[in-house]
């Protein structure tokens, strides 16, 4: 794995988005974002309470980054300058060379492929630059977008576990898709 990239915060660019550092000031959005019932669906988590809260996210946000563990970008869009989602590494393990890779995106960008093109961009830079050997994503079953943009880009399933996530309803299904190295 290639430590230097967290000598300074990594900044990507896709077409649509530059994918910045989580930061105070994205603190209403996130708290927007993860009170929306509709986001939290399909990670089974409660919705936030209250803005405190997403400063929380912000600072463990950094913190992950200070100790090399993650790296999560705030996905801004480049039309309004506004905070629209964030997507990153939630894990990076350095004795197997492998990141877990999730994210999350406000409603109303919802269906306009914005996930695959953040994803994608930060795919190349796990594998090119932080030199990954394989990234892998968690997914409940019954999100099929992220199941879609996940085989788009090349991911395969690897594993398949019924009723692992305790839900309010019933127990949801837990997939684990991973893309290796070529």
């Amino acid at each position: 794995m290639n430590e230097s990239v967290f000598e300074y915060f990594p900044v990507l660019e896709t077409r649509r988005l530059i994918l910045g550092e989580i930061k105070e000031e994205h603190a209403q959005r996130i708290f927007e974002m993860r009170r929306d019932g509709r986001v939290n669906e399909h990670i089974a988590r409660p919705p936030i309470k209250d803005e405190n809260t997403a400063l929380e996210i912000v600072k463990k946000c950094k913190e992950l980054f200070d100790n090399k563990g993650g790296i999560a970008w705030a996905g801004i869009d480049k039309e309004n300058g506004q905070f629209i989602g964030s997507c990153g590494f939630n894990r990076i393990e350095k004795w197997n060379n492998r990141a877990e890779i999730g994210g999350e995106l406000m409603v109303e960008y919802w269906g306009k492929r914005i996930s695959f093109e953040a994803v994608k961009e930060i795919i190349h830079f796990g594998l090119n630059q932080l030199k990954l050997d394989a990234i892998e994503a968690k997914v409940i079953s019954t999100n099929k977008s992220a199941i879609f943009v996940l085989e788009k880009l090349g991911f395969e399933k690897e594993a398949h576990f019924k009723k692992f996530i305790p839900a309010q309803d019933k127990p949801l299904d837990l997939c684990v898709y991973v893309l290796h190295k070529a």
